[in-house]
């Protein structure tokens, strides 16, 4: 008993014997080297490996026949090898197609108009697939179109060639590997023919004519809107770098911007030098301020030699002078950092120091809180916002005010008592604590009403060094206190019991209950 392999051939699964297996595989080797791999090579490859499987499929009885070796030899014989067709090479082009077999009607994909049933026809009949068409026009006609319905049946039960070899039994040859490889070299020659002929015609010429012009203009006009582009990004640039360089300078040299209501320019009015005095130590503003100019000049500059580079489009040694803006930056960034951390240990500890008054009101049943005129209220502002800190410009110089917090809670004894806790950092504690014994802040207190100022001041020559105020009114048990109008600029987030809004407690009488500080609903003074 032999031993068989299942194998796959141009899609179909077979069963064949050992030594029928090598035959075959020696066959298809030999074939291959012999044609190439090419695409021409592989394409007649395929449709030899087609033939096979359809010699295969029709000896085998519902695929439980295994290939033999004789089915082996009797394929390769109908086929025959390459050595057997190369000795034909020298013959006359008449005996090409020597090797007749039955015809079978097909459909030609080929030469088709519509289904290719006329050009099908054409190879079966040996005839001219025009001649079949007019007959068919004729016909259709003649007959009222009964021809029609004719037309489409062949097209529907006529097949298509769709491989080499049915394009051959089409035409009554056999499918043998010389005519395979004839029919496909001759289809690839007469595509090559068509395409030859194709771009020696006037269409081509004047096709390619029309698409290189085309695309002359399109590369043309995108060139032009190109560098069109590129000139507005220019003068862009140059506008930007050179407005910003002038902001920066004035700010830092005159003490203001004289153009920044301008668009594209260096920020609305910044006091630069008079505000950094207020927080680092004498001399070491004027060396900041020119790193930290080094650090935005250095882009604006930038900024401005591009803009011009794009729109005058001169020469220029780019590499020296990027490396130069480049290692100029990275420099004055590194001395800034470096000054900016000896600045930072005054901030490294925090002390607080706490002062109390008992009101002097001993018969006194309601506090009035009310906040003093901001007497600053009518001078400029500068928009230098920092850590609850304003500064204010009165009489040309500024002035740095910051804003106190003030809650109510419960009074541990029976007076009404006023604490008010300064904050402050330093570089050590006891510096802390110099700082926050310098901090100023007033209130007033008369009888039964207590004016509060709604800012506090640095001391004398002192540096912001995070101040901060607490005021904390103390409320005893069963009394209560009024929150005048303006008190919403300082209070701070006031503990209630119906979770009241800070600023919807303004207006109204609080009074301090076991529960905590409750709303009255009616007032009397005693």
């Amino acid at each position: 008993m032999k031993k068989t392999f299942t194998i796959n051939i141009s899609g179909t699964i077979f069963h064949i014997e050992d030594d029928a297996y090598e035959v075959l595989q020696k066959y298809l080797i030999n074939l291959k080297n012999h044609f190439g791999a090419d695409e021409e090579g592989k394409e007649i490859l395929a449709d030899i490996e087609a033939r096979i499987a359809e010699i295969f499929s029709a000896k085998s009885d519902n695929d439980k026949n295994v290939i033999t070796l004789e089915w082996v030899n009797e394929v390769i014989q109908t086929m025959g090898t390459p050595e057997d067709f190369a000795e034909e090479e020298g013959e006359d082009e008449s005996t090409a197609y020597e090797a007749k077999r039955k015809r079978r009607l097909y459909r030609d994909p080929e030469h088709r108009v519509l289904g290719g049933v006329c050009g099908g026809m054409g190879a079966y009949f040996n005839m001219d697939p025009v001649i079949l068409r007019i007959i068919f026009v004729v016909l259709f006609i003649a007959t009222s179109g009964v021809a029609l319905p004719a037309y489409i049946i062949l097209w529907i039960a006529v097949p298509k060639a769709t491989n080499t070899a049915q394009r051959l039994e089409m035409r009554g040859q056999e499918a043998t590997v010389k005519n395979i490889e004839k029919s496909i070299k001759e289809e690839v020659k007469e595509v090559k023919e068509s395409y030859k002929k194709f771009k020696e015609s006037d269409t081509y010429s004047k096709g390619k004519r029309s698409v290189e012009g085309a695309g002359d203009v399109v590369y043309n006009v995108f060139k032009v809107i190109l560098k069109v582009f590129v000139i507005v990004i220019g003068v862009i640039l140059i506008i930007s770098g050179f407005f910003g360089l002038l902001g920066l300078i004035s700010s830092m040299v005159i003490g203001h911007s004289f153009v920044s209501s301008w668009p594209l320019i260096w920020s609305p009015e910044v006091y630069v030098p008079d505000i950094m005095n207020y927080f680092v130590e004498p001399g070491i503003v004027s060396f900041g301020m020119v790193l930290l100019g080094l650090l935005i000049g250095i882009p604006l500059l930038a900024l401005l030699f591009v803009g011009v580079k794009m729109v005058f489009r001169f020469k220029s040694n780019n590499a020296a002078i990027v490396l130069s803006m480049i290692g100029a930056w990275f420099v004055a960034l590194i001395v800034l950092l470096s000054v900016s951390a000896t600045q930072l240990k005054h901030f490294k500890d925090r002390s607080s120091i706490t002062t109390s008054q008992v009101v002097d009101c001993d018969s006194c049943r309601t506090l009035y809180l009310n906040i003093a005129d901001n007497k600053y209220e009518d001078y400029t502002k500068l928009d230098a916002d920092i850590e609850g800190f304003n500064v204010y410009v009165v009489n040309g110089e500024e002035v740095f005010v910051g804003e106190p917090q003030l809650d109510v809670v419960r009074s541990g004894s029976d007076e009404f008592v006023i604490t008010v806790k300064s904050v402050s950092r330093g570089s050590s504690r006891d510096q802390a604590k110099e700082n926050s014994q310098s901090v100023v802040y007033n209130y007033t207190a008369t009888d039964s009403t207590i004016v509060f100022d709604p800012y506090f001041f640095l001391g004398e020559g002192d540096k912001w060094r995070n101040q901060e105020v607490y005021i904390t009114v103390k409320v005893p048990e069963g009394k209560t206190i009024y929150l005048g109008e303006g008190m919403q600029e300082i209070i701070h987030d006031i503990e209630n019991t119906t979770n009241t809004w800070d600023k919807d407690m303004i207006g109204k009488f609080w009074e301090m209950k076991p529960e905590g500080l409750t709303l009255k609903e009616t007032e009397g003074v005693q």
